[in-house]
């Protein structure tokens, strides 16, 4: 039996459905390097949410004010004992007492290749929408750490995929779908690995 001490302890922070969320939960749930052992979203009826029922992991629903006026949530990650962040998803930009409590511990995806097409504003559908209306013909997904600006912290794994003249933007996100669920997971574990 391994001791559950030297396991990585990974909170998931994600505001909407959860598909990458329980890509990683699935992906560690027998682990013997890392476990999602909590799940925070910024709302309340977030798909993530019934995601983490069903697979018995924790929930926290967290509010603007309490994010970036507090630090609480410093004390809620220490008593599920987490030290390492992963944003799925995540919609708000990570406060300064977060990225330094958790250097170089929190990671984030990001659904093109950055630095095109990253910064405030730019997530889902927006992202998809850009590089069809720039006629990019290649997108792809940019797994890096989180500083305390949007998507600018240093790249940690890029995989890319062709974008048609055809393609609609769904079409984009679908693709670009596939490469998140294939490589998010597995970066992850390297990232603990060398950590």
């Amino acid at each position: 039996m391994v001791n559950s001490k030297s396991i990585t302890q990974i909170a998931v922070f994600a505001s909407g459905g959860g598909s990458n969320a329980l890509k990683i939960i699935e992906y560690f749930k027998h682990s013997e390097v890392a476990r999602v052992a909590l799940v925070v979203s910024n709302k309340q009826n977030a798909g993530v949410l019934s995601i983490a029922a069903e697979h018995g992991i924790p929930t926290q629903i967290i509010d603007r004010q309490g994010f970036y006026e507090t630090e609480e949530l410093l004390d809620i990650l220490k008593r599920f004992e987490i030290n390492f962040v992963v944003l799925a998803g995540f919609l708000w930009l990570a406060p300064g007492y977060l990225v330094r409590a958790f250097s170089r511990k929190i990671l984030n995806i990001h659904p093109a290749l950055l630095p095109k097409f990253g910064g405030k504003g730019m997530y889902g559908h927006h992202v998809h929408e850009a590089v069809k209306a720039t006629g990019e013909t290649e997108t792809g997904i940019t797994v890096h750490f989180v500083n305390e600006h949007y998507d600018e912290g240093d790249f940690v794994f890029q995989a890319s995929c062709p974008v048609a003249l055809e393609d609609s933007p769904e079409d984009i996100a679908r693709n670009v779908l596939v490469l998140e669920h294939r490589f998010f997971p597995q970066t992850i574990e390297k990232v603990i690995l060398a950590g």
